[in-house]
């Protein structure tokens, strides 16, 4: 009988593992990387949008004077614009079928391309700002705010241009904080919100006359802004000290302080799946946000560089620009939430590690029956 169940042993563990050789997923289903696709393009990609009528990305090569025009359908570069000076910030106008393109260089002009034929159509002077740099559409307005940076703390006009879409003219020049950087349009309140670089705050234009509404406190070097419409919150990239501060647009607060990587930069709003997307420019990742309480549910590791990001809802991919590489990173956000940071990965039980499972326990209880039936030592007590 026990050389029976030693025959039943041998052959239970041979089975095993020859369960575990024959393939490379037996045990466990490991999560997959959340990067799809990786897209070469101009030199310093800073800027990037996308263009929901046509399917297609705009990324803005701040070194190649070029805007590359990406398909979503097969994430191929379709077309390369040529434009004057530094294209920096960038937003598309869903009304016109136009992106807007904000010359960082000394020029003072936004560039206006047609999505029609991705041709440039018209160039806009700022006769206010300075170095324009970031760029947002006010969807109810049918106008375009471009915050007007300075690369310094003394320079620049520290302003933000309003331009109307029906004559690219500039209708407004609105003054906020020091060193204006980014800007994202709240479709609820009617407001704009634009981070001061040097003043480590945010202003808030009221779009109804064009004047400072509040002005909020924040982290250190904000940057990147971003509106998350299902929450009435706004998210502030804050590049100096690596977080994200989020304020709720109903008083204008900051609610919650959230850590990320190193040097957060743009930030983009995931409608679908309530998470806010931020590439750590110092760090090569993006942190993945969960609006539902504030926390950081997963990392991803990208080009080197990520500097800005822009949500694709009909693909529902996060497109990132790498600076450092010349690429743009392409996220699933079906697998962005695979890699949590704050917990291990729970292994997927599969069918196979199911049987894998029932081998190895009926291989211990037979082990355990050939050792019960075995001669028991007696105890021995000492007196």
């Amino acid at each position: 009988m026990d050389k029976f169940r030693e025959v039943a042993v041998v052959i239970c563990i041979i089975f095993l593992f020859s369960l575990v050789l024959s393939s490379d997923r037996v045990l466990f289903a490991t999560a997959q990387g959340a990067v799809v696709a990786t897209v070469t393009v101009g030199n310093s990609p800073y800027g990037v949008a996308y263009d929901s009528a046509k399917g297609e990305v705009f990324v803005a090569n701040g070194a190649s004077n070029t805007v590359s025009v990406i398909s979503d359908g097969n994430n191929a570069v379709v077309k390369n614009i040529a434009i004057g000076g530094a294209p920096y910030g960038i937003a598309y106008d869903s009304s016109k079928g136009e992106v807007f393109v904000a010359n960082g260089g000394s020029s003072n002009t936004v560039y206006v391309i047609s999505d029609s034929g991705n041709a440039l159509v018209a160039t806009v002077t700022l006769p206010v700002g300075a170095y324009p740099f970031g760029v947002a559409y006010d969807s109810a307005k049918g106008e375009v705010f471009v915050a007007n940076r300075a690369f310094a703390a003394t320079s620049g006009s520290n302003t933000v241009s309003v331009i109307s879409d029906s004559d690219n003219t500039v209708v407004a020049n609105v003054a906020v904080g020091n060193g204006p950087y980014a800007v994202a349009y709240d479709s609820s309140k009617g407001e704009i919100f634009v981070s001061n670089g040097y003043t480590n705050t945010v202003s808030v234009i009221s779009d109804s006359d064009n004047t400072v509404v509040a002005n909020v406190t924040v982290g250190n070097s904000p940057e990147g802004v971003a509106y998350d419409s299902a929450k009435g919150e706004v998210f502030i990239a804050n590049g100096g000290d690596g977080t994200v501060s989020v304020i709720s647009d109903s008083d204008n607060t900051v609610v919650a302080t959230v850590t990320v990587g190193n040097s957060p930069d743009g930030v983009a709003y995931d409608s679908a799946k309530g998470e806010v997307f931020v590439p750590n420019y110092a760090s090569n990742t993006v942190s993945v946000i969960s609006d539902s309480n504030n926390a950081v549910v997963a990392t991803e590791t990208v080009g080197s560089g990520p500097y800005a990001v822009a949500y694709d809802s009909s693909k529902g991919e996060v497109f990132v620009a790498n600076g450092g590489t010349n690429t743009v990173s392409v996220i699933s956000d079906s697998a962005s939430t695979s890699t949590p940071t704050t917990s291990p990965t729970i292994p997927e039980i599969t069918p196979l590690f199911a049987v894998a499972t029932l081998i190895a326990a009926t291989c211990a209880i037979a082990i355990a029956i050939g050792k019960k039936t075995q001669s028991v030592k007696p105890t021995h007590f000492t007196t």
